[in-house]
């Protein structure tokens, strides 16, 4: 692999496990200096990376990442907004309360601006800069029966995402959003798991009852991490200068339109 990224630091929220890990590994393997964060603070074999353990809901937590990478990487080059995920549960509109609705868009959302608020003014400092928001098949795809605040706030962070991108990028700076379908990851398995328990359903049945909630896979199984890590790992390479402003589906082709 070509070492494009040497001497650029980068920052994968959420980069300890799945997606994030793979995204992480794959920039660290073009040469960039990697830092990762996530809440819980991950075994040595979860990441080789430098860790800072933070919430991101939490405006204090956010400022002591970005001060600490300054201190000891310098200024960010690339930022992957992929903390995300949600804790409400199925059953549609009916079982999803106040607290739900906030914790979605705490996670998949306002993490997000409170990050790359913190981070921006550098990147606009030195007119360069490439931020990727990972968002959501369901963004633009709703699967409403289990992940009705999740794809919510996805819509949200796809709508904000382009936003970000128009007024940023006269300034040197990129703005794009991956939005994944089904992804092979252990918080996929997990979930899987736990459609299975409360439906009665094998793991077997749910998982291709939610693969026809998106329309069906024409590929016919689910996304690997890494497959997700390559996409983002150009995206943020100089191949990719000319590219801002865009939500690109990487769904096996079970998005139906154009």
């Amino acid at each position: 692999m070509e070492k494009e990224l040497i001497g650029k630091v980068a920052l994968v929220t959420g980069g300890t496990k799945g997606i994030g890990q793979a995204i992480a590994e794959r920039l660290s393997d073009a040469g960039a200096i990697v830092v990762v964060t996530a809440r819980t603070r991950p075994t040595e074999t979860q990441t080789k990376h430098h860790f800072i353990a933070a919430d991101l809901t939490i405006a204090s937590e956010t400022s002591k990442v970005v001060s600490e990478i300054n201190e000891k990487f310098g200024l960010i080059d690339i930022l992957v907004n992929n903390m995300g995920g949600s804790t409400s549960p199925s059953g549609g509109f009916g079982a999803l309360t106040d607290e739900h609705w906030e914790s979605d868009l705490q996670l998949n959302l306002q993490s997000a601006v409170r990050i790359d608020r913190a981070i921006l003014p550098q990147m606009v400092e030195k007119k360069s800069g490439v931020i990727i928001h990972i968002s959501s098949v369901t963004g633009t795809l709703p699967v409403y029966q289990s992940l009705g605040g999740y794809a919510v706030a996805k819509a949200a962070l796809n709508n904000y995402s382009k936003s970000l991108s128009k007024e940023f990028s006269p300034q040197g700076i990129r703005v794009s959003t991956v939005s994944p379908g089904m992804v092979k990851t252990d918080t996929m398995d997990a979930y899987l798991q736990s459609l299975a328990e409360t439906s009665g359903l094998s793991i077997e049945q749910v998982t291709q009852n939610l693969m026809d909630s998106l329309g069906g896979i024409p590929l016919g199984r689910m996304a690997l991490p890494e497959e997700i890590a390559e996409l983002v790992g150009f995206l943020v390479s100089p191949k990719a200068s000319y590219i801002t402003g865009v939500n690109y589906i990487i769904d096996g082709g079970s998005n139906p339109s154009l």
